[in-house]
């Protein structure tokens, strides 16, 4: 059960405004920042971080942006944030395959060993303690650039923020990303847990 509901989609103005950008990246507002907007400052400060984090400027494209999304909060736990990468990687171009074996990326022939480095570090970067090393550092530094090491790290962050706080929340899980979550995590062991009612 929700530690809090959602409030309605047009509580706050302001909020409702910026949440706009969450139609592209999932086709509907999250109940996180429904919920969070009971202080609208900490609402439109996510919104802007998300939106920051989630921009492009190098070769971390969005699909892979979500997928790291992915494994961070698989390592965390939170499976109200893996329906929702998985569905926001489904969004901007994901293959299937990649999609289907995102657990298995370590050895899957669909991810590049660069996606793998980077996806090591959304793992490691996930566990508690923090569990990144020299050597997974060395070879970050091998395949990506400093601005996209930022990016990598940033979303592995903001993931870290949503995870406590849809996991602490018991924030209820919207029925596309529930949908989302069956089709491409089902067979993975997903459920919903305590986001589904």
């Amino acid at each position: 059960m929700a530690l809090l509901h959602p409030l309605s989609p047009d509580h706050n103005e302001e909020v409702a405004e910026m949440a706009r950008f969450f139609n592209e990246t999932l086709g509907f507002c999250p109940n996180s920042v429904l919920t969070m907007q009971r202080r609208p400052a900490i609402a439109k400060a996510f919104i802007a971080l998300n939106m920051a984090v989630m921009e492009n400027q190098g070769r971390v494209t969005s699909d892979l942006k979500r997928l790291i999304g992915y494994v961070a909060s698989n390592t965390a736990g939170c499976q109200y944030c893996q329906a929702h990468t998985i569905r926001a990687a489904e969004r901007y171009g994901a293959t299937e395959e990649k999609m289907l074996n995102i657990c298995r990326y370590q050895t899957h022939p669909a991810f590049s060993e660069a996606e793998r480095a980077a996806l090591d570090l959304a793992h490691a970067a996930s566990t508690v303690p923090n569990s990144v090393d020299e050597v997974l550092n060395e070879r970050i530094r091998a395949h990506w650039d400093e601005g996209e090491i930022v990016e990598i790290l940033g979303v592995i962050a903001l993931f870290g923020y949503l995870n406590r706080w849809n996991d602490s929340m018991g924030t209820p899980l919207e029925w596309p990303a529930a949908e989302s979550g069956r089709q491409w995590l089902g067979e993975e062991g997903w459920t919903g847990g305590k986001h589904i009612s």
